[in-house]
């Protein structure tokens, strides 16, 4: 049988992209979808995820969602990011909109762009997923009587006896916005030598909130490197109020940094992804 110059050229196309497919590197199922802004539809991110039950208290739980990247771990397992919510803004899944208040949607791209870089991401509750104890007069000097320093406690040792799969319990690192920003500061001032790098989304000092803020004149000599995403016109938390704790790190010879957007106010950004990714890697 005598084939067409037309067919013969489709089983010549056919065996070259078969070929460059069976030399390619087969790229790892991403956990998460993202779909563009439309005329129509707002833009969205969703990452799957699973939940668990970690105690509080001895008569209170409190509520984990958690991913692991795709693939195989590596020797030593996933290194792991904490994410902290911001007040009032529970993270009970990992799906986020373009519609979201304070810059939700780039939380989402954070979430995703961790994972899909090799980092496992846990999201604890807050107390009743309201905000963080961390800056509450009455325990902002008395962390260790708060509930969240058992629960998150509870949390460290989950990570290390494998609760929530092959995950590197030496290589945490703490992220978070608001509330969650102050309480990423938390892990640097109550959980010593437990987080390699930390990024603090509008926040600043652990005990600080808002306008109220006093940065102590002396930090911990092993306080983890940390990275500030700030807007310059956030009237929530106050530029300035970070600034302070900025200038204290690097009068420390801490290793800082930070990223201010000029007409940002109190959100998530679009180069926070990038930024966060970034100092992670930077401080295996």
């Amino acid at each position: 049988m005598q084939l067409s110059f037309r067919t013969w050229l489709r089983v010549i196309i056919i065996l070259s992209l078969t070929a460059i497919a069976g030399t390619a590197p087969a790229l790892a199922a991403s956990p998460c979808t993202e779909r563009a802004k439309s005329l129509l539809l707002p833009g969205k991110i969703s990452c799957s995820y699973r939940s668990t039950w970690i105690p509080s208290s001895s008569i209170s739980n409190r509520k984990v969602i958690y991913q692991l990247p795709s693939g195989t771990a590596p020797t030593g397992g996933w290194p792991v990011v904490l994410i902290y919510q911001g007040s009032f803004f529970p993270l009970n899944n990992f799906t986020y909109y373009t519609t979201d208040p304070f810059g939700g949607y780039y939380e989402g791209r954070v979430v995703k762009t961790l994972l899909e870089n090799g980092y496992a991401v846990i999201a604890p509750s807050a107390p009743a997923d309201l905000f963080w104890h961390t800056n509450l007069p009455a325990l902002a000097s008395n962390y260790e009587l708060s509930t969240d320093y058992t629960f998150l406690t509870n949390v460290f040792q989950a990570i290390d006896d494998g609760d929530f799969g092959p995950l590197n319990g030496n290589r945490k690192y703490a992220t978070g916005i608001s509330s969650g920003g102050y309480n990423t500061s938390r892990m640097a001032v109550s959980f010593p030598g437990e987080f390699k790098a930390l990024a603090v989304q509008s926040g600043s000092y652990a005990t600080c909130s808002g306008p109220v803020c006093s940065v102590p004149d002396e930090l911990p000599a092993d306080h983890p490197p940390t990275y500030f995403l700030h807007g310059f016109v956030d009237l929530t938390v106050p530029w300035w109020s970070m600034d302070m704790y900025y200038d204290r790190l690097l009068y420390q010879n801490i290793p800082t940094g930070r990223y201010t957007k000029t007409t940002g106010g109190h959100e998530w950004f679009p180069a926070s992804a990038a930024k966060v990714l970034a100092w992670f890697n930077a401080y295996p």
